[in-house]
């Protein structure tokens, strides 16, 4: 199955009237990183960069001067996601943006049944929160220290080892493995199985002959109340 992590960072969070300034993007097949991957910047034509969104992701108009408008790249894009999963946290935020490019250059959207969000995958395995992409690194042990910005490629790469320990944690790597060679493991690992036996010799009792005197005449006192009696001999 071939999946892609993807994020994108935009001019501010309204989707019918600000734009998508990058995306990134994480190939997996069969819940493993293939290492191919999509990073780009555009141009975001005369919309400008809200303030609170450049506070988040710090891309500048300055820097997108010189990038291809989106009509420039949506094939690149399109071939990159052609067949997979479009895999986002809160990805209705980002299908909204994705969606409307494509509307503004006359391309269909996405399917919904090729979108899956890991907020709300988050949301119902972890019901206590919190759920953001931070939280979740921090949960599953997964290092974002060096996340001092927002930015798509870098949070599509956190984002797909959050989301391949969602999905069965490191356990997915044994997808790569052929069956010829799972069912030799399990040979080997069959071979080498310990079953406990038991003691060649008992060992020597540790009763002195007195103990064994004294217990035969506690249960000589009881008579036919010695349970001992329902076992054999007492001696």
């Amino acid at each position: 199955m071939r999946e892609i992590i993807f994020d994108t960072e935009t001019t501010g969070l309204e989707s019918r009237a600000d734009r998508i300034i990058e995306i990134g993007g994480i190939e997996l097949i069969n819940n493993f990183p293939t290492g191919r991957s999509l990073h780009l910047y555009i141009n975001p034509g005369d919309r400008k960069i809200h303030p609170d969104a450049l506070a988040v992701h710090g891309i500048t108009e300055e820097f997108l001067k010189d990038k291809p408008a989106f009509a420039l790249v949506a094939q690149e894009i399109i071939d990159f996601f052609d067949g997979a999963k479009w895999i986002a946290h809160n990805a209705s935020f980002d299908m909204g943006f994705i969606n409307a490019e494509f509307e503004r250059i006359g391309l269909p959207p996405i399917a919904p049944e090729l979108v899956v969000d890991t907020l709300s995958m988050a949301r119902r395995k972890h019901p206590m929160g919190p759920n953001s992409l931070d939280a979740l690194c921090r949960r599953y042990g997964i290092d974002n220290t060096h996340r001092t910005k927002h930015g798509a490629l870098l949070d599509s790469e956190l984002l797909a080892e959050v989301y391949i320990e969602m999905t069965g944690g490191r356990q997915a790597a044994l997808g790569l493995v052929g069956a010829e060679q799972r069912s030799t493991t399990v040979e080997v690992e069959e071979e080498v199985i310990s079953v406990p036996l038991g003691r060649p010799h008992p060992l020597p009792s540790r009763l002195t002959p007195a103990n064994i005197e004294a217990h035969a005449a506690m249960v000589a006192g009881l008579k036919s109340q010695a349970i001992w009696l329902k076992y054999g001999s007492v001696s």
